[in-house]
């Protein structure tokens, strides 16, 4: 671990560049009781995997999840200064249906996409997201969201 604040940081959904999005549409984030944000280096040192662990009020994190998914769907693509920001949800089920898997990409025009991987678990009333860069195998994004949901335990 390199880095652990406590506080409240943003909503790891917040997409204010998108046309779409108004923050005042999704009530749960404002039920959170804590959050703390941590950076992790990847094996490889190439770059950083961010986490963000929540807490809500009772009955909350499940409304999270669904505010989630409307982010989704109604920032599913758009356009940011010249390039193009999407979400696809890879699984929604994933790691038998404790979360979701979601790989954000962002086009640009003369250099490779960015991809980054998110990783959403949800128990009782905490839900934990991983963001990491594209590590490059579906069995390495496996190893990351499994510790995520052991330190969740």
């Amino acid at each position: 671990m390199d880095d652990a604040r406590t506080g409240l940081p943003p909503w790891p959904w917040e997409q204010d560049d998108c046309p779409n999005y108004q923050s005042g549409d999704y009530p749960a984030k404002s039920h959170r009781r804590n959050a703390v944000e941590r950076y992790y280096r990847l094996p490889d040192g190439s770059s950083s995997a961010y986490h963000v662990v929540e807490t809500y009020e009772p009955g909350w994190a499940g409304r999270n999840i669904d505010d989630v998914r409307r982010v989704l769907l109604r920032c599913a693509r758009y356009p940011v200064l010249g390039s193009q920001v999407s979400f696809d949800v890879v699984d929604p089920h994933y790691l038998k249906g404790a979360g979701m898997l979601i790989r954000g990409r962002i086009a640009h025009r003369d250099v490779p996409d960015t991809v980054t991987y998110f990783v959403m678990l949800k128990r009782g009333e905490t839900v934990s997201t991983v963001r990491l860069p594209d590590p490059g195998s579906k069995a390495a994004v496996d190893s990351i969201a499994a510790r995520a949901v052991a330190r969740l335990g």
